[in-house]
């Protein structure tokens, strides 16, 4: 009996350190990587305003910019955007420059590339 308790006594430690190994390496895992590529952008381009073309781009974490031509011909004309990553969706959408291009909101390039043209 007494030998039982023993090993019970051994046994029982053990197994919540490997428990808790597990449940820490699982709960570890990296967050997936958002699409930053150019048609996954230009996909918040679906207002009025027709997307051409991207001539640059940039992401950092839920945040993007975009310097693009919208329309065509004569109606064509470049704008800036600063673009945000809407994870109910996954999607990215465009936001209000007015609103949102705060140095205390923005990551550094975004809010320098995004904020001060157009």
């Amino acid at each position: 009996m007494r030998t039982l308790r023993l090993v019970v006594a051994a046994l029982v430690p053990l197994a919540l350190v490997v428990l808790s190994f597990r449940t820490t390496t699982k709960s570890a895992t990296a967050a997936p990587q958002l699409p930053c590529t150019p048609s996954s952008l230009g996909m918040a381009f679906n207002g009025r305003m027709k997307l051409d073309s991207i001539q640059q781009f940039g992401c950092e974490g839920k945040w993007a910019y975009v310097w693009a031509t919208v329309g065509t011909g004569l109606y064509a004309f470049g704008v800036t955007e600063v673009l945000t990553f809407d994870a109910t969706v996954h999607q990215w959408k465009l936001v209000s420059r007015a609103t949102d291009c705060k140095a205390s909101i923005l990551p550094s390039v975004i809010y320098r590339q995004g904020c001060f043209s157009n």
